[in-house]
């Protein structure tokens, strides 16, 4: 059972009388799904409705001081206090940065993790990518047995988005990043931060960008950050790559202006091609209704 620490994620604890109502009407994901059983995705985001940060949530049960852990991207953390800060007003609600003293660990291969490894629970984003726990730091080398790179490569194969790898944290849409394709977004909960927008693409279809895995045909993989193009045309960015396969945002559009021209998709002068994972549902370029839903 390999587990790797993530040494990239942070801990935010969310106490309280009203620490469920209080996340509830500020991020993306239905509260009421999460329990100590059922951890949660979802984001912050801004009013103009572009990703702050996006965790995952963790019930704590209450014989262990109930609440909720928040699995955090470590640079995001300060910025996510912040904005729950403000967002707090009179409720009855603390905040705590755990990361000094508690740690992410994931199963680097997709299986069950120890069970003294801490509070564990399933990767609510895809049964896949196995089991993730919040640990004390001071115990975490017993556990440790992978490299980032391995959890980070599953990761990729199995096309799950990385925010700060895949996507700019400030600058993305939900919809861009995935997060209505992999329970990150509630479409029938009352109103939250960023809300109108969000609901307005989704009935609109106009999430033109994309991240989608690719697999370079060269076996090799470009840098991180580079452009993406066909032609002379800009498509978008390569994002985290890894054995011969990679995450990219892109204009699904341009790539199906590319591919109707038989034009080569390329990754800094590598070559590439779009794979669509079974949780994807909406339609890539080239399948039958592809359009300005995609």
């Amino acid at each position: 059972m390999p587990a790797t620490r993530l040494v990239d994620r942070g801990v935010i604890r969310v106490s309280g009388a009203d620490a469920r109502d209080f996340l509830q009407n500020i991020v993306t994901n239905e509260m009421d799904a999460v329990t100590p059983e059922h951890a949660g995705y979802g984001a912050l985001l801004t009013p103009q409705g572009k990703i702050i940060s996006d965790f995952l949530v963790v019930a704590v049960p209450e014989e262990e001081r109930g609440g909720f852990l928040l699995d955090v991207p470590l640079l995001q953390v300060p910025d996510l206090m912040k904005r729950l800060k403000l967002y707090k007003l009179r409720a009855k609600v603390a905040l705590d940065d755990l990361t000094e003293v508690a740690t992410v660990v994931a199963s680097s291969g997709g299986f069950s993790l120890p069970d003294d490894a801490g509070l564990i629970y399933a990767d609510p984003r895809l049964p896949a990518l196995g089991e993730r726990a919040i640990t004390d730091r001071s115990d975490v080398d017993t556990l440790v047995s992978a490299e980032p790179e391995t959890y980070h490569a599953r990761r990729i194969a199995l096309g799950i988005p990385d925010g700060g790898r895949d996507f700019a944290y400030g600058d993305t849409f939900p919809h861009e990043a995935l997060l209505d394709q992999l329970g990150g977004v509630s479409f029938k909960k009352g109103c939250y931060i960023g809300q109108e927008v969000v609901s307005r693409m989704q009935h609109r279809g106009t999430a033109r960008t994309r991240i989608v895995p690719v697999v370079f045909t060269e076996g090799l993989v470009p840098e991180m950050g580079v452009e993406a193009t066909a032609g002379s045309k800009m498509l978008g960015r390569i994002g985290s790559c890894a054995k011969g396969r990679g995450l990219a945002m892109l204009r699904l559009d341009r790539v199906a202006d590319a591919m109707a021209a038989g034009e080569r998709l390329e990754g800094g002068g590598v070559a590439f091609t779009l794979e669509k994972p079974d949780f994807i549902r909406f339609p890539f370029p080239g399948e039958p209704g592809f359009g300005a839903a995609a």
